[in-house]
């Protein structure tokens, strides 16, 4: 343990060595040899399922769920992993919370000390991933920050050791990360990629069941008043794919092979799309020219690395975009974000409390998704006047 963090290796515990003792934890050990992952051990595939077994009473459910989706697209962000969360099953990464002896040889020891382990790709606990529920989940800076211990444990989950590195998410310590200005560090990047390649095209992936009860959008944008939906690698155009699903890079194949925002400008005929810290301007079948650009082009600061949702209101000929819990208002006309923004979501559209995953504007309402649940927000009236499936966008 000495030699791994960089003290003086002489066996002796000093001072120095029983505060680095102390402080909160992965409960995956560091010393090579005795490594849950051994060197190099990965998936064989790049669809990977999870399941969440049980929840901590310290969290909603919705946001339990929100965290482990988070911290997943960590990783899905840098490769071509595709994560999915199924109901019942086996699930190649099964996630729960426990105290103490929790059924698997390795306690947990109450509060403080260890937050949680996971176990290296494979069979039966391989890839399971535990949280010691001794220990106060949140989502935000108190405690320890749910995201932040999920998606080092992930780490864990595909197969990466811990690294020396301070700074880097993989560091055995826990550090307190906020999901608005995280930026996966450069030292954990490059080990997942050695292990599963940048990203690339196109991967194997389902098709979403069109009605199924969870189904959840990750952008929607219209194109002359037909409505593009993307979920995953795919995208359910009416006019192009009819009943079926597409996959987006067999139709743009410029474009990257998930989208997390997208909007149309019906006034130049485009439609806008967003990934990471770039997006792409389409017209037709074409990706403009000059495309991908980033995102502080359009005036955001660095701290923002991803776009949640948008929409254009072609009345005002204004973009809203939305990331975590704030708002942006982007100027078609003179190409500049508003100023006074950003503002809360909460305070702008009064009972829109999650992150959301898509948003479009119609007929005098804004319609905003948050998992599988679907809120139709009246513009004049100014509140949610309904709430359906999120599948209903599909005719469900």
């Amino acid at each position: 343990m000495q030699s791994f963090f960089g003290l003086e290796a002489n066996g002796l515990l000093s001072a120095e060595t029983l505060e680095l003792m102390k402080q909160p934890r992965c409960g995956v050990p560091d010393v090579a040899g005795y490594h849950f992952p051994p060197t190099k051990i990965k998936w064989p595939k790049w669809n990977i399922t999870y399941r969440i077994m049980n929840y901590t009473l310290d969290l909603s459910r919705k946001e339990v769920d929100q965290a482990i989706q988070e911290a997943f697209q960590v990783w899905s962000d840098v490769t071509s992993l595709q994560f999915t969360n199924i109901f019942d099953g086996t699930a190649d990464i099964m996630i729960s919370f426990g105290t103490k002896e929790h059924g698997d040889f390795f306690p947990f020891d109450g509060p403080l000390g260890q937050l949680a382990h996971a176990f290296a790709p494979g069979d039966n606990l391989g890839g399971d991933v535990h949280f010691d529920d001794d220990e106060t989940w949140t989502s935000d800076f108190r405690a320890f920050n749910l995201f932040a211990v999920a998606a080092h444990e992930f780490g864990h989950a595909l197969g990466l050791e811990h690294s020396r590195d301070p700074v880097a998410l993989m560091y055995p310590f826990y550090t307190y990360r906020d999901l608005k200005d995280f930026v996966l560090p450069q030292d954990d990047v490059q080990g997942i990629q050695a292990l599963y390649g940048p990203q690339k095209g196109t991967v194997n992936a389902k098709a979403p069941a069109r009605c199924h009860p969870n189904f959840s959008p990750d952008a929607i944008a219209e194109i002359h008043g037909d409505k593009i939906i993307f979920k995953d690698i795919f995208m359910w155009y009416p006019q192009i794919t009819q009943k079926d699903w597409g996959v987006i890079q067999l139709l743009w194949p410029g474009l990257p092979n998930q989208v997390d925002a997208a909007y149309s400008l019906p006034v130049k005929d485009l439609v806008f799309i967003f990934r990471g810290k770039e997006f792409w301007a389409l017209k037709g079948n074409n990706i403009l020219h000059g495309y991908p650009q980033k995102l502080y082009e359009l005036g955001f600061p660095s701290n923002v690395q991803r776009i949640d949702a948008a929409f254009h209101d072609a009345k005002i000929g204004k973009t809203k975009f939305f990331t975590g819990d704030q708002i942006w208002s982007y100027d078609e006309r003179f190409h500049s974000m508003e100023h006074g923004y950003p503002k809360l979501v909460k305070k702008e559209f009064r009972g829109i409390v999650n992150k959301l995953d898509a948003v479009y504007q119609e007929n005098g309402s804004i319609y905003f998704f948050c998992g599988s649940v679907q809120f139709e927000y009246s513009i004049c009236h100014k509140r949610i006047i309904r709430t359906v499936h999120a599948n209903s966008v599909l005719g469900c």
